[in-house]
């Protein structure tokens, strides 16, 4: 699957429940080689999660808090990019 020609998914979260989930935008650090993707789901727009995901599709949990801060500080810039209506 390719993440980018996607509009939604479905994840299970920790307890097991299905969640369909919006895709916000997905980016790629080169330097690290990862890719990442933000999502929603539509009925909550304002919690968007990150997650890694890998070229088969598979989404993993960001685990650095470097990681973490990085991934904060580009979905902080596309939020000042596209503000809120």
């Amino acid at each position: 699957m390719d993440i980018n020609d996607e509009k939604e998914i479905v994840i299970t979260d920790e307890n097991g429940k299905q969640r369909v989930m919006e895709i916000l935008f997905t980016y790629e650090h080169e330097a690290r080689k990862k890719k990442y993707v933000f999502l929603y789901e539509k009925n909550l727009p304002e919690e968007v999660i990150a997650m890694e995901y890998t070229d088969e599709g598979e989404l993993k949990e960001i685990e650095s808090d470097e990681e973490y801060e990085e991934v904060e500080e580009v979905f902080n810039a596309f939020s000042e990019d596209f503000p809120e209506k």
